[in-house]
């Protein structure tokens, strides 16, 4: 009697301690599936948002699929885990993306880089895209020489931003009829460009600025003399419709595998 009891009372706790385990790796589960879903929202989040929010004119269609082929990946992934993301909307939209893109109908915003706030918050983009591709390339999703070639654009995009600024700043100067302030800001942008000379849009745009130097040095060199309007405008003109020709540089800047 007294040995079935203490087998009866042996199996219930056997029992108890199953139960708990089970209960314990469950729970385990439920925790490990809410973090990958959780990683996995936001690797996607994360892409889109430097898709969306770097300027157009800043990503070659090659960093663009780059992009959004992250987006793809993550998302499938998610997608198995039956969440109630909206996975299909999300894939939908990355595919409709991924058409405008290689028909070059793809329509970014271009914002300008008119302010230090806006500056550093486009380099601070441009960190996360680097890290994003050292990342794919650790992960062998990108070839060594793909990986290189993308981490050279980017931090050429980073040198671009710091100029973009001094740029914005000297065409205001020069608005304002400063023009040896306008000369020191575009000596400043080509102090940034020349980190990226070897870069043919960096190598363009320095030579653009040596003419623009060259142009307003010979206008302050005539003590009374300022800007005319007809002047400055055709300069603002040169200088928006480069950076405007998104086809131009894009062409150039474009590294296919």
């Amino acid at each position: 009697m007294n040995t079935t009891v203490v087998l009866m009372f042996g199996l219930l706790v056997a029992v108890s301690l199953a139960v708990i385990v089970f209960s314990q790796m469950r729970e385990k589960a439920r925790i490990e599936r809410a973090r990958k879903v959780a990683a996995l929202e936001n690797g996607f989040n994360h892409s889109r948002r430097l898709f969306h929010e770097i300027p157009g004119h800043y990503l070659t269609p090659e960093l663009k699929l780059l992009l959004l082929g992250r987006m793809e990946d993550v998302a499938r992934k998610l997608n198995g885990f039956n969440t109630d993301k909206p996975v299909k909307a999300w894939l939908d939209e990355i595919e409709e993306h991924r058409q405008a893109v290689e028909a070059g109908a793809d329509r970014h915003p271009t914002p300008s880089i008119d302010s230090k706030d806006k500056s550093a918050y486009i380099k601070d983009l441009l960190a996360d895209l680097f890290k994003l591709i050292e990342y794919l390339h650790k992960s062998r999703q990108l070839s060594n020489a793909a990986a290189q070639r993308k981490l050279r654009h980017v931090l050429f995009l980073v040198h671009k931003t710091h100029a973009d600024l001094h740029i914005f700043q000297a065409r205001d100067f020069i608005r304002q009829n400063e023009t040896r302030r306008a000369i020191h800001e575009y000596h400043l942008a080509m102090t940034e460009l020349n980190k990226s000379r070897d870069n043919p849009v960096a190598a363009k745009t320095l030579e653009t600025l040596r003419t623009h130097i060259k142009e307003l040095e010979a206008v302050a060199a005539d003590a009374g003399a300022q800007p005319s309007g007809e002047s400055q405008r055709r300069l603002d003109q040169q200088w928006d419709n480069f950076f405007e020709d998104d086809h131009s540089w894009k062409k150039k800047a474009d590294y296919d595998d």
